[in-house]
């Protein structure tokens, strides 16, 4: 397949519009990659996500030229968890691997020099997919009709009463509100 043929969430766009205005390319790999992948890009909702589409957060098992298969969750960089867990969309390779399509390929070049091909071979999971699902099965509601979440914390208020200032003179006298 081509690699002209780029789908994006658009939350997804926007991560690398931000990573392209804020990120210092010190290789110089990194700045073609992203205005390469924004150029070609087709940006879609994620509920119109193809299911077979690499998004950050998917867990995609990848190969580099004829090696051996491997599987990382793609990611923005900013997750703290197991080493070789993740593969952030701050590596070339991370980068590479989203927004193609189950069996697409892309050539790169490397930090070596070296240029390189990387096929995604599957998507095995995908947040949007995952999504669609569980409300199709109905635990969970839709986007529009949810509700905020509210986190209620048990005394919290009790913290602020004890906390009362003395203005000097020692009079604190909390006013006609207190009675």
């Amino acid at each position: 397949m081509s690699n002209d043929n780029i789908i994006l969430t658009t939350k997804d766009f926007t991560i690398l519009e931000v990573l392209r205005d804020r990120h210092h390319d010190q290789t110089g790999l990194l700045m073609p990659l992203i205005r390469n992948k924004m150029e070609k890009a087709l940006v879609v909702f994620r509920e119109d996500l193809p299911g077979d589409i690499a998004s950050i957060n998917s867990r995609v098992r990848f190969r580099v030229a004829a090696g051996e298969s491997d599987t990382r969750v793609i990611s923005t960089g900013q997750t703290h968890g197991p080493v070789g867990m993740f593969l952030p969309i701050t590596t070339l390779r991370g980068l590479a691997l989203l927004g193609l399509r189950e069996g697409q390929a892309m050539s790169l070049v490397n930090m070596n020099g070296v240029t390189e091909k990387i096929v995604l071979e599957k998507v095995e999971y995908q947040p949007e997919a995952s999504r669609r699902e569980r409300e199709a099965l109905g635990q969970e509601e839709p986007t529009a009709g949810r509700k905020p979440m509210l986190r209620v914390i048990s005394g919290g208020l009790d913290r602020h009463r004890c906390m009362s200032s003395v203005v000097a003179g020692g009079f604190d006298d909390p006013g006609p509100s207190a009675a």
